[in-house]
């Protein structure tokens, strides 16, 4: 448990709390909101609707994990089904489950955003130093080459058999056992995330945090912000007290899905329709290979090297794919390979022999975040066309990567599923099939609904990061992000927070 964190489930009493500023999660972009405003001397609280979990509660169990970590018990879904969409809640939010990847927002993004989204003051040059400064705080490295575990390994063979552009991935691990587990959270405290590093240094800067405490609403009349209402809860997720916090600066860092629905409920003012939309998440499948040896893709780090063969930044692209390594743990393995009987049996047998990669499709489909009639976030995203197009091209690109790399057969879990053994039968498989609902899909990166920009008709928050008609309220998530930005955000969503910051404290000062 970090000292100055209050569990909400151990209130006794209602409370009302005064302060300068109050920030709404504290994942990558709440901690170092939190943690800047702490540091230029101003009063802020955080309120955190998960729970606080230390290292010895991180058990590597998915039953127990699951439920611990993530939102909705890691069952949220898009509103048709399609896209399972995993998402953290805690102290630390996704960084606590994340795989740790560490990528900077790509130049042509922030380009793309300044010269058609109308964003200023985010040009790369004027990110470099919040980008450095995080990735200090972080400890972020390359992954060296022996910290690659055998599916790593097949992906990087895969490349260098085509000639496909691919290179090792940078890591924010210090100490790491190479134990498998991270996307379950980190037993071993090696990730210097949000939770381990920035929450603490927040609270050693005069912080309050308070975990187990849902925002019901924001609170302002109209023009400006004038705090929030929320909920401490028990264990069982039950009310337990009730917390107002009067603050004239709320910061919104509840997730592209948490921060516009909590908007949402609150009635901020939305004139333009833009409250929500424009949601985008890496969308991705799976394609599995199976090799004479063993792989055992559960053990090591789960994802230390890329593909970027097939990834543009380039709007409107035809090569919109990010592939990386995937492994599964049993139970999710067993819920994605196909079959059933003693075909799935078969399947499962061979799973120490298993490399698993996976299509991320750097996607242009604009999706929404809406409520439905308790408050609760609600996903529309139907995929575009063109997005299907690049998945499908993705995943025949990750079995031609793992038949170069030497699988005697690749699956791509579809209905009915495709396995193919050469080249020539991937190249005859009907693509038409690789759609939503015929083959599992899952998207980790949410972003977009609360897009910056100066444009009131086309965005949500000004370049500051503040709201265009609400005084006082700030967003600090992925919610901020006009489009995609085609690989793991947190490193992006950090460094936006801290590159915010003044602005924030600005405002927190009364001027």
């Amino acid at each position: 448990m970090i000292a100055g964190v209050v569990r909400g489930r151990e209130v006794t009493g209602d409370l009302v709390l005064e302060v300068d500023a109050v920030v709404v999660g504290t994942g990558a972009g709440g901690s170092v909101a939190l943690r800047e405003l702490a540091r230029a001397g101003l009063n802020v609280v955080a309120l955190e609707e998960g729970p606080c979990s230390t290292s010895g509660e991180l058990t590597q169990r998915e039953d127990e994990m699951l439920p611990l970590l993530f939102q909705d018990a890691g069952a949220r879904m898009t509103q048709d089904l399609a896209i399972r969409v995993l998402q953290g809640r805690g102290v630390g939010g996704s960084t606590v489950h994340n795989t740790n990847l560490c990528k900077r927002t790509p130049d042509e993004i922030l380009d793309l955003w300044a010269r058609r989204y109308g964003v200023l003051g985010a040009a790369p040059g004027d990110l470099r130093p919040a980008f450095e400064a995080i990735e200090r705080d972080l400890s972020v490295s390359e992954i060296d080459a022996p910290m690659r575990n055998a599916n790593n390994d097949a992906l990087r063979a895969g490349c260098e058999a085509l000639g496909w552009r691919g290179g090792p991935l940078k890591h924010n691990r210090v100490g790491c056992q190479q134990s498998g587990f991270c996307e379950l959270g980190c037993a071993y405290d090696a990730k210097q995330n949000a939770l381990k590093i920035v929450v603490p240094q927040a609270v050693i800067a005069g912080a309050r945090v308070y975990s187990d405490v849902t925002v019901l609403r924001l609170s302002h009349d109209g023009a400006r912000v004038t705090g929030v209402h929320a909920e401490a809860r028990d264990a069982a997720g039950l009310p337990r007290a009730r917390v107002e916090v009067l603050a004239p600066v709320v910061v919104l860092a509840a997730s592209a899905v948490g921060s516009p629905a909590l908007a949402r409920r609150s009635g901020v003012p939305d004139p333009y329709g833009q409250l929500g939309r424009g949601l985008r998440m890496h969308p991705g499948a799976i394609a599995a290979g199976r090799f004479d040896r063993e792989i055992a893709g559960w053990r090591g780090i789960p994802q230390s090297y890329e593909c970027t063969e097939h990834l543009s930044h380039e709007e409107g692209s035809d090569e919109r794919v990010w592939i990386v390594p995937a492994f599964a743990h049993p139970i999710g393995a067993a819920a994605t390979l196909p079959g059933f009987g003693a075909a799935h049996m078969a399947g499962m047998r061979a799973y120490s022999n298993l490399a698993v990669l996976t299509a991320m499709v750097h996607d242009e489909t604009s999706g929404e975040v809406a409520v439905d009639d308790d408050g609760g976030p609600v996903l529309r995203y139907a995929m575009s066309e063109a997005d299907r197009r690049q998945l499908a091209k993705g995943l025949v690109a990750c079995a031609r990567l793992l038949l170069a790399a030497g699988a005697r057969e690749v699956t791509i879990p579809a209905v009915p599923a495709l396995r193919v053994r050469t080249v020539a039968e991937l190249e005859r498989l009907d693509l038409a099939v690789i759609r939503p609902h015929s083959v599992p899909m899952t998207a980790v990166h949410p972003m977009g609904t609360m897009r910056m920009g100066e444009d009131p008709h086309k965005s949500v928050v000004r370049s500051t990061g503040e709201h265009h008609q609400l005084r006082g309220l700030f967003v600090a998530d992925g919610s901020l992000f006009p489009t995609s930005i085609g690989g793991p955000p947190q490193i992006s969503i950090y460094a936006f927070a801290l590159h915010l910051a003044p602005h924030v404290v600005e405002r927190a000062r009364g001027r």
